[in-house]
């Protein structure tokens, strides 16, 4: 990810941004209702579709509707899917042509597609729920509230898509959600030192003391928790960010050109799949087949899956990058819809 200066405190509602993005909300609001991507428009397309993604948590109900005589297969779709390390290699491999769909990061995606206009999104993915996304400290660290966190170090997920510039903060949605909050606390963010590292890495940071806190989602607040008798500090998905939308799915233009019948009955099934998943057992099951993952997976907090596309919500992500100056006032997110 290309990575900019942190966005000065929030802007007074006469600021351009502000207005830009007032703007652009008021159109998607006029297209909500044509465009929520239901379950409208040719459905019953067959044939094989592959999907690249991560699996965890907001990916859990696509794994689950693709296994054995599961739900894409009941509607006549062979869903398969290539596991990645990463969203870089997602997108890359969405635009080489060597999978239909990706699903990741809405702040990777978003990026990518502001740098090269020629991404789609499918369908609304994950989104945040209370204790879904929080920085955490070590007991007894001193650091009880989002005050203490001035001057201190504090380990976020690096982001993958966009490139760090020199003394740049490192932009991951983890650290623009938590950078909100600090925001509407009239707290400046830039005076929270942001450590970008793997995901993985974040726990053992914060155990070592590389780091007095650190920003992240499930399994890892679990993981801190558990292991290290970890803290919240603050929920990073609260007030402006309460139930940010997290991840979605994504496609090439030039795919949804050759096969959108086929992308839209994808689309249909995975929100069916996606309705299925406000029981949380099938999400579990999933995640209890990862590895280290057995015991932890009925314990872990889960947020939510959308059964439909509104343009809102990846507008909600895209506006929260636009402050933070992390996006130009020109990606159109209507136009991103795919229909």
């Amino acid at each position: 990810m290309r990575l900019v200066r942190l966005a000065r405190p929030k802007a007074p509602l006469n600021h351009p941004r502000v207005l830009a993005a007032a703007a652009a909300t008021l159109a998607v609001a006029g297209l909500t209702a044509g465009c929520s991507g239901g379950s409208g428009g040719t459905a019953g397309a067959t044939g094989t579709i592959t999907v690249a993604a991560i699996k965890g948590v907001d990916t859990a109900p696509l794994y689950h509707g693709a296994g054995p005589g599961g739900a894409f297969a009941k509607a006549g779709l062979n869903v398969k899917i290539e596991t990645y390390n990463s969203v870089a290699a997602e997108i890359s491999a969405l635009r080489a042509g060597k999978v239909d769909v990706a699903a990741g990061d809405y702040v990777d995606f978003l990026y990518a597609a502001s740098v090269k206009p020629d991404l789609l999104i499918v369908a609304d993915g994950y989104h945040a729920a209370p204790g879904v996304m929080e920085v955490l400290a070590m007991p007894n660290s001193g650091i009880t509230s989002a005050r203490d966190l001035i001057g201190k170090k504090v380990g976020t997920p690096e982001p993958q898509e966009l490139k760090r510039k020199p003394g740049g903060a490192p932009y991951s949605l983890e650290t623009l959600a938590a950078q909100s909050v600090l925001t509407d606390d009239n707290l400046d963010p830039d005076r929270v030192r942001w450590d970008p590292m793997p995901s993985g890495s974040l726990v053992s940071a914060l155990r070592t003391g590389q780091v007095n806190a650190i920003v992240v989602q499930e399994p890892y607040i679990y993981e801190a928790e558990s292991q290290l008798g970890a803290v919240e500090v603050f929920d990073a998905c609260s007030g402006a960010t309460s139930d940010l939308p997290l991840s979605g799915y994504f496609t090439s233009r030039a795919y949804a050109k050759q096969d959108g019948p086929l992308l839209t009955s994808f689309r249909n099934q995975l929100q069916k799949v996606q309705a299925g998943a406000a029981l949380p057992g099938p999400v579990r099951t999933v995640l209890a087949s990862e590895p280290g993952m057995n015991q932890s997976a009925s314990l872990i907090t889960i947020g939510s899956y959308p059964t439909t596309l509104n343009p809102a919500s990846p507008l909600r992500v895209a506006t929260l990058m636009f402050n933070s100056e992390v996006l130009g006032a020109d990606l159109n997110i209507p136009g991103m819809i795919f229909h």
